[in-house]
């Protein structure tokens, strides 16, 4: 495999340097250069004058002996741009690593409200009697039997009879209307319900009571046929309109988050893009029984479209100090180190050996070899490195310390 790439390489480079060759044997004699003939195919073959190689017979091809620092190498104008030879100026910037953790939608416990029994009395019905679902405000929740507010209810009846009566003679009676009303409206009846019992002027010791908010039931507290005393817990309910995400951290991977960093979520079964959130928490301690920590970031949920129990992925940023960068691709490695290619001139190009550091996806960490504003070749390197071996005959890295 490593002979096939390499013998592709060399005929990459034998084209364009026969598709160059005219122009740069013109200027080669224009500028009183040298001209030394090679074989593409065995580059060991050096000779002053034109003729065929003694090993396979091809004929050999002109080549220059331009740039004679060590490592360098010069190409012309036509042969930069039939190989594509492109670069770009070294920077300062993050490698760009990151880490992508496996979580799940959780309701966010701070936005949960609670159902309570708003008298006493027996559970007639339960609409919801599974956890889960998702309700709406003003959705019926359940009948409550109860001669407390059936009390409530002949008072008003009363009041409003009164009122009807003798209200405009005595205005007093409209303040005891509007008491009658507030009680019964203290104890979870609504507005709709009032003005019904005014209009049918029926009492009814059974009494639906509606849901106050929307969300998810998180519990079902109550059974149908059970007596419940004034203030008992019937349900639980959990708001939809933000949502947490949590993830298990291993010890190693704590450092690199804290509170008040932004991750990205991508939530399985949604094809948007990552929705940005912010980590709110991290446990001070590990998961009992397990070695990995707790994290958790809120999540906006608008729309209600993200539910408790999907699966997630939650990428961490890289923290990376900003260190020199290049591509992954402007990198040269073989037998002798990595190495780059440097533009020191117009058509001039030098190897530096460079020390690598941490490696991302798309490019890696330069600790030695390089400076800021250095111009390194980014696209065409291996282009470079044959070329070099085929006007050179050796590697452009030979003696250099490694």
């Amino acid at each position: 495999m490593k002979k096939t790439r390499s013998y592709i390489l060399y005929l990459l480079a034998f084209l364009v340097i026969t598709l160059g060759a005219c122009s740069h044997e013109e200027a080669a004699h224009a500028d009183g250069e040298a001209i030394t003939y090679t074989c593409p195919m065995h580059p060991q073959i050096v000779q002053n004058e034109p003729g065929t190689c003694p090993i396979c017979g091809m004929d050999l091809v002109p080549v220059s002996q331009s740039g004679k620092n060590e490592g360098e190498l010069m190409l012309s104008d036509s042969q930069i741009a039939l190989g594509n030879i492109a670069v770009k100026r070294v920077k300062y910037g993050d490698v760009g690593s990151s880490t992508i953790l496996t979580g799940q939608l959780v309701l966010d416990e701070t936005q949960t409200d609670v159902v309570s029994s708003r008298a006493a009395g027996r559970i007639e019905r339960l609409y919801i009697k599974e956890t889960g679902q998702s309700i709406r405000k003003g959705q019926p929740l359940y009948e409550l039997y109860s001669e407390e507010i059936l009390t409530l209810q002949r008072e008003y009846l009363l009041a409003l009879k009164q009122n009807q009566e003798l209200g405009k003679e005595n205005p007093r009676f409209a303040s005891f209307l509007e008491a009658a009303k507030k009680k019964l409206l203290l104890y979870g009846q609504t507005e709709a319900q009032v003005r019904n019992l005014a209009s049918t002027q029926q009492l009814d010791a059974r009494v639906t009571f509606v849901a106050p908010s929307s969300g998810v039931i998180t519990e079902v507290a109550a059974a149908e046929g059970q007596y419940v005393a004034e203030g008992s817990v019937l349900y639980r309910l959990g708001k939809l309109g933000g949502i947490w995400v949590e993830a298990e951290l291993y010890p190693q991977e704590v450092a690199q988050v804290q509170v008040g960093d932004p991750v990205q979520v991508s939530v399985q079964g949604f094809s948007q893009d990552p929705v940005s959130a912010k980590v709110t928490f991290l446990s001070p301690e590990l998961r009992a029984g397990s070695q990995v920590a707790v994290l958790r970031a809120e999540l906006p949920n608008a729309e209600g479209r993200f539910l408790p129990g999907m699966q997630a992925n939650v990428t961490l940023s890289g923290k990376t100090d900003s260190i020199l960068t290049v591509p992954t691709d402007a990198v040269i490695r073989d037998k002798s180190g990595s190495h780059v290619w440097v533009q020191t001139g117009k058509g001039t190009f030098q190897a530096r050996m460079v020390t690598l550091g941490e490696e991302g996806f798309n490019n890696v960490a330069i600790l030695t070899g390089i400076r800021e504003n250095d111009k390194v070749v980014t696209s065409g390197a291996y282009l470079l490195y044959s070329e070099f071996v085929l006007k050179k005959g050796g590697d452009p890295m030979a003696g250099h310390n490694h």
